[in-house]
């Protein structure tokens, strides 16, 4: 009798509770993003250097060949900074949403063998993601503070906030993606195309203005609905606004389309887990 019961408290692998159960197991999610940003700086001399690096290099490059020969400094006063604030968000969204969708692909050879949450490894993604964008922050916050950066309380709770967004974002599609890549190999292809395409479908190489002047008002709410365009707002509203630039606006009813973009995010999370869970069943088989 007290073999039967010890029995019964055994758990059947699979019956996790999804996302909670990630977090339960904190420890091995830990171990997983450390190894994924060991990779990164393997067989590296400078090792961290480089994630200071390349923003600074960019900053350079931005602000000499686009800010000085092709005078959009002229245009848009702080160009570079108004440029890289939109490019690091937009960047943490793509490199979390690109590596979610592969994640379990590359893990094959883990899932197959053992078993744990396989929303362990999108997670995963959206962390690292996290962790190779914060060098880039740091960056511009020392770049800006060198122009007379002095923001508020608000506009750095827009920073927090835009965060957020894109983190739950990426990972409700990373989850969909990835789900669906491990049947379907196209969907890598299709992601490429989204993040292709993400960096021109928001305000980040140009100002909302432009697109407000050329478009009918509905297709300027259906460019405002896109999260990516109240996230980069957000993050110029917290870089690029406190230096006070000549003619700088706000996107129209920015907190509000920021709230509907939280919502949009939710949903995404929702229905990626949905689908996550639908097709978990089969990862082993197909993968």
């Amino acid at each position: 009798m007290a073999n039967s019961a010890s029995v019964g408290t055994f758990v059947r692998p699979g019956s996790d509770t999804g996302l909670l159960e990630v977090f339960r197991r904190r420890y091995l999610l830990s171990l997983i993003v450390r190894k994924e940003v060991g990779i990164r700086y393997r067989g590296s001399i400078f090792g961290w250097a480089w994630s200071y690096v390349k923003p600074l290099v960019q900053f350079v490059v931005f602000f000499v060949a686009l800010g000085v020969f092709l005078g959009l400094n002229k245009s848009i006063e702080y160009y570079p900074i108004y440029l890289l604030s939109g490019i690091t968000i937009v960047t943490f969204f793509n490199e979390a949403f690109s590596n979610g969708t592969r994640s379990l692909v590359e893990n094959a050879p883990l899932i197959k063998k053992i078993y744990l949450p396989r929303e362990m490894f999108p997670i995963a993604s959206v962390l690292v993601a996290a962790v190779n964008t914060v060098p880039q922050i740091i960056v511009i916050v020392a770049i800006a503070l060198f122009f007379g950066w002095a923001p508020t309380a608000l506009q750095v709770i827009a920073l927090l906030v835009a965060l957020i967004i894109i983190a739950v974002l990426a990972t409700g599609v990373g989850l969909l993606f990835g789900a669906i890549n491990v049947t379907f190999r196209d969907a890598q292809s299709f992601v490429e195309i989204i993040v292709m395409m993400s960096i021109w479908a928001s305000p980040v190489m140009y100002q909302w203005q432009m697109v407000a002047a050329e478009v009918p008002d509905w297709v300027f709410t259906l460019y405002r609905l896109n999260p990516l365009t109240p996230a980069v707002e957000l993050f110029h509203y917290g870089l690029w606004y406190p230096l006070q630039p000549t003619g700088a606006q706000p996107l129209p009813d920015l907190w509000l389309f920021t709230a509907i973009a939280f919502a949009i995010s939710v949903a995404m999370l929702t229905i990626g887990q949905l689908v996550f869970r639908r097709l978990e069943g089969r990862f082993a088989q197909d993968l």
